[in-house]
C-alpha cells in the first residue's frame, strides 16, 4: 500500500509539471504540495489500515473543498 502513495505522488508531480508548463501557477503549486505529501507518506511504512484511512480522509477533504470552491467561489451561472 505504501507503494501506491508513491505512485500517487508520481502522478500528482506529473500533473503539477504539466500545469506549470501551461502557466497555471495556482494549480501547479497545489499539485506540487500534494506530490510532496504523497511521496513523504509513501516512505513512512504505516499499516495498510492507516493508509486506507488517510486516503479516505484525503478524499473527503478534497471533495468538500472542490464542492465549496465550485459553488461559492466560482459562482452559479444564473
Amino acid at each position: 500500500m505504501a507503494r501506491m502513495f508513491r505512485v500517487l505522488g508520481f502522478w500528482t508531480l506529473v500533473i503539477a509539471l504539466m500545469s506549470f508548463a501551461g502557466d497555471m501557477t495556482e494549480m501547479s503549486l497545489l499539485f506540487f504540495m500534494q506530490a510532496a505529501a504523497f511521496i513523504l507518506l509513501g516512505y513512512l511504512n504505516f499499516s495498510e489500515r492507516t493508509y486506507i484511512l488517510m486516503f479516505w480522509g484525503y478524499m473527503v477533504v478534497s471533495f468538500v473543498g472542490f464542492s465549496y470552491w465550485t459553488v461559492f467561489k466560482m459562482g452559479l451561472p444564473f
